[in-house]
C-alpha cells in the first residue's frame, strides 16, 4: 500500500520506490478547522505595503453546552463568498446584534504579541491567526440569514485524503 503522505526523506522524488508514479503537479496539506462561533470585530485592515483586506474575528464555542468555553481566531476573509456574507454581517456586528456563524478557517498559526494597554500591559499573549473560507450558516439574534452555497459537493468538502 502506498502511503498518501510524502516520504520524509525522498520528498516525492521520482525515484523514491514509494511513490513510482510521482507527480508534477504540487500537493498540499490542509489544516481546516470548522465550527461555530460568534463574528467580531469586522473590519478593513490597510497595511503600510500591500492590498487591503476584510478581517475580523471568529470566537469559536467549544465545550458543553452548559458550560461553553470560546476560542478566538483572528481571520483574514478569503473567498468571494465568505467576504460577501461578512461584509453582509458588518452592520449587524458593529450594532452589537449576536451573530452566529458555522466557519471553515484554514491554515491556522500562533501569533506572539504584547498588550500595549490595559491591566495586562507589557505581558506576553498569544493569536491565532487563519483564513475564513467558508460560512455555512448565518443567524443574526437567532435569525436566520441565507447564505450562497458551494456549486458542487467537490467545492464544498475539498479534503485530498
Amino acid at each position: 500500500m502506498v502511503s498518501p503522505f510524502p516520504c520524509v526523506p525522498c520528498h516525492r522524488r521520482p525515484s523514491c520506490p514509494s511513490h513510482p508514479q510521482a507527480s508534477s503537479q504540487p500537493s498540499y496539506f490542509n489544516l481546516h478547522v470548522e465550527g461555530v462561533g460568534y463574528l467580531n470585530r469586522v473590519r478593513t485592515v490597510k497595511p503600510k505595503k500591500g492590498q487591503e483586506f476584510l478581517a475580523c474575528t471568529v470566537a469559536a464555542l467549544r465545550g458543553s453546552d452548559s458550560d461553553v468555553s470560546y476560542t478566538k481566531f483572528d481571520c483574514r476573509v478569503s473567498g468571494a463568498d465568505a467576504q460577501a456574507i461578512v461584509k453582509r454581517l458588518e452592520d449587524d456586528v458593529a450594532a452589537e446584534k449576536a451573530v452566529i456563524i458555522g466557519f471553515r478557517i484554514a491554515d491556522i498559526y500562533p501569533e506572539l504579541f504584547t498588550f500595549e494597554k490595559g491591566d495586562r500591559k507589557g505581558q506576553p499573549g498569544v493569536s491565532i491567526k487563519g483564513r475564513l473560507l467558508r460560512i455555512k450558516f448565518a443567524k443574526v439574534n437567532g435569525k436566520s440569514i441565507d447564505v450562497p452555497q458551494p456549486a458542487s459537493a467537490d467545492e464544498a468538502e475539498s479534503v485530498p485524503f
